[in-house]
C-alpha cells in the first residue's frame, strides 16, 4: 500500500468481461475518507506505437477500419504485446511487420504514456523505426481490416495540425516527435 493520502485501497478485483485484445475489470476499492465503492476499467498488455521512417523519409502508416467510430482512420502501425515478448522492441518490430509487412533497421523508443489512465490501465510504449522496408506480408489478426501506405512525413503532420487525422496514438506520436526534435 501506498502512503499517498489520495491512494484507493484495492480490496478484490475480478474480471467482469473478458474478450479478444482486453478485459473489462472490476476492483472493490476504499476511497481516502472510508467509503467502500467499485471501480471497472479496460484491462489490457502493455502496446507498442511505431512512427516508422522509409530510408527516403516517408512514413509508413496503416488505414484501417474502426467499428467503434463507424470509419477508416489513418494511424500508425500499433498492438499489444503478448506472453513470448522478450521487450518492447521485439514488439515493436512485430508489430510492424504484422500490420504493414515493413521492417525497421533501427528502432529506437521515444516516450512511454498512459492514454486513458481514467478509463483503462493501458501503457504505450513509442519507439521511431527507421529505415523501414517492405520485406513480407502483412500478418493480420483475424479482426483487422488494415491497408498500409506511405506518406510524406510533412503531410503526415500537417494532416495532424489540422484535425484530419483523428487516431490518438498518432497524434501523441507525431506530436511528440516534434517536441522532441528527432
Amino acid at each position: 500500500m501506498t502512503d499517498d493520502d489520495l491512494a484507493w485501497e484495492t480490496t478484490g478485483t475480478r474480471i467482469d468481461y473478458s474478450c479478444p485484445g482486453f478485459d473489462i475489470r472490476m476492483d472493490d476499492v476504499r476511497l481516502p475518507d472510508g467509503t467502500e465503492t467499485d471501480f471497472h476499467y479496460v484491462d489490457e498488455p502493455p502496446a507498442v506505437v511505431v512512427l516508422p521512417f522509409t530510408p527516403d523519409g516517408d512514413v509508413v502508416v496503416i488505414d484501417e477500419w474502426r467499428q467503434a467510430v463507424g470509419r477508416t482512420n489513418r494511424g500508425l502501425p500499433a498492438g499489444g504485446t503478448e506472453d513470448g515478448d522478450d521487450d518492447y522492441v521485439t514488439a515493436a518490430h512485430r508489430e510492424l511487420g504484422e500490420e504493414t509487412g515493413y521492417e525497421a533497421e533501427t528502432m529506437e523508443q521515444l516516450v512511454t504514456v498512459e492514454p486513458a489512465n481514467g478509463i483503462a490501465n493501458s501503457v504505450h510504449h513509442y519507439f521511431v523505426g527507421r529505415g523501414c522496408e517492405p520485406s513480407a506480408d502483412q500478418n493480420l489478426d483475424f479482426n483487422e481490416s488494415i491497408r498500409p501506405t506511405t506518406v510524406d512525413y510533412d503531410e503526415l503532420r500537417q494532416a495532424v495540425l489540422a484535425g484530419d487525422v483523428r487516431d490518438a496514438r498518432t497524434v501523441l506520436g507525431v506530436l511528440y516527435y516534434e517536441l522532441a526534435g528527432k
